[in-house]
């Protein structure tokens, strides 16, 4: 089961006289991505490189960001996926202290940034969840409701017209029972609108 972070964890050492400040958050995709190293590069102007790695969603990329290719996002991107993480940036800032590594102390330095990073990281499982729509009576929405806080749902929206639309998301594997127990509450009343995999 592919995993997440909680919350973003820092590493920060030296390698002969380079400093590497390392970091890894959760983020939804590529355009989140690229916000954040935005953000590192004005708050360490003064860095000569921010590497970074992301696996989110199928959305991979692993940036060298100057460094000699294959010698820093290849290898940071290959921490993620050792450890079956998705929806995570791995970034590394570099202020080359001006001691040339070589691409094996590039490859080791930058693994190991990742690395120490992820050690005080908390890891959560990833839940896949499903957005469900329905229409329904005045009479249930509040049968609907209460159905929805006692599984754990999450509802998301409700539209009064003639009739009521209800929007409410929940994980993936319970939503064939609920929409099976609203079923029978509604005894054939309640209409349902489009799905959509949200996880």
């Amino acid at each position: 089961m592919p995993l997440t972070l909680a919350a973003p964890v820092h590493s920060d050492f030296v390698v002969r006289k380079s400093r590497f400040v390392g970091c890894v958050r959760p983020v939804v995709d590529r355009a989140a991505a690229r916000h954040v190293v935005a953000g590192l590069w004005a708050e360490h102007a003064g860095a000569s490189h921010v590497c970074w790695a992301l696996m989110a969603g199928g959305q991979s990329a692993a940036v060298d960001d100057g460094e000699p290719g294959g010698t820093a996002g290849r290898p940071m991107l290959e921490v993620l996926r050792h450890q079956d993480l998705d929806g995570v940036l791995a970034t590394v800032v570099r202020y080359y202290g001006g001691v040339r590594l070589g691409a094996g102390g590039l490859v080791r330095a930058y693994t190991e940034a990742v690395a120490r990073a992820l050690q005080g990281a908390e890891k959560v499982p990833i839940i896949a969840v499903r957005t469900l729509r329905c229409v329904l009576p005045y009479a249930l929405e509040g049968p609907l409701r209460r159905t929805l806080t006692q599984v754990g749902a999450e509802l998301l929206a409700v539209d009064h017209g003639a009739e009521v639309c209800v929007a409410f998301r929940l994980g993936e594997d319970a939503a064939g029972a609920l929409r099976a127990r609203l079923q029978e509450l509604g005894q054939g009343r309640i209409v349902w609108l489009d799905e959509t995999d949200a996880g």
